[in-house]
């Protein structure tokens, strides 16, 4: 399974990363929306398009504005936004208010909260809250011989209540906006330092660490030192825009 990192930025585009958005393109599925979608039009190969959101806040949704060209002319038929209930209003009423966006794009709006749920590819979706400024979702899909969780807009900690949704999975791509140092500014915006993160992926037992929505400031390579938290946890690295991981 193949999962395709379209956007790895946190905040606003950068001049190589985009806003938060992976996609899984055999399933139809989408991790959030953020500025990086617009690069789903060359990946789209299903009738179906499930996009799930694990927030409302501009940098993760702002891609949804896209979808009329992103659908142009291509297979999909169907596309559903899975959503917090209680956030609805912020993609019909504000992000699509006539006077910002007086053309809707086709899809539909379905309820996400947290619980298990079906996902496509006879998976399972496991849907928890994340503290957040706001509130945020994290995700953890389980299908047959693959598994996947996907962590943003949240501060990491070792005992962080989030951690029992994280054991044995495969694949943690995980938020890490701030290098070490900075974990004032990361409680106060309720996103993680990179030592904590690491934490969490050893203490879950995951089998690899994949860091994204990192500091559009920071435009180096090597924006967070991975060599410092080796003996945390070894098996990390950072994504950038366009890298496909294979789990």
């Amino acid at each position: 399974m193949k999962l395709h990192f379209l956007g790895t930025s946190g905040y606003h585009p950068t001049r190589t990363r985009n806003t938060a958005c992976l996609m899984l393109p055999e399933l139809g599925i989408v991790l959030d929306a953020g500025s990086g979608l617009f690069r789903a039009r060359d990946l789209l190969c299903t009738s179906e398009l499930q996009i799930y959101l694990t927030h409302t806040h501009l940098d993760h949704v702002v891609g949804l504005t896209y979808l009329l060209d992103i659908l142009h002319g291509g297979p999909v038929r169907q596309v559903t936004v899975h959503c917090d209930p209680e956030k609805r209003s912020a993609i019909t009423d504000h992000l699509f208010h006539h006077r910002l966006f007086p053309v809707l794009p086709p899809f539909d709006l379905a309820d996400l909260q947290p619980g298990v749920a079906s996902a496509p590819g006879t998976g399972r979706l496991t849907v928890f809250p994340l503290r957040h400024p706001g509130g945020s979702l994290g995700f953890r899909f389980d299908w047959p011989g693959h598994s996947l969780a996907y962590v943003t807009d949240t501060t990491a900690a070792a005992d962080a209540a989030y951690l029992p949704f994280l054991q044995g999975v495969d694949l943690l791509v995980h938020e890490c906006y701030f290098p070490d140092g900075y974990e004032d500014r990361a409680e106060l915006t309720g996103h993680s330092c990179l030592t904590p993160v690491a934490e969490v992926a050893r203490a879950a037992n995951v089998g690899e660490l994949v860091l994204v929505h990192l500091n559009p400031l920071d435009e180096t390579d090597d924006l967070l030192d991975l060599e410092s938290v080796a003996g945390i946890f070894p098996r990390i690295r950072l994504a950038r825009d366009e890298d496909v991981v294979e789990f």
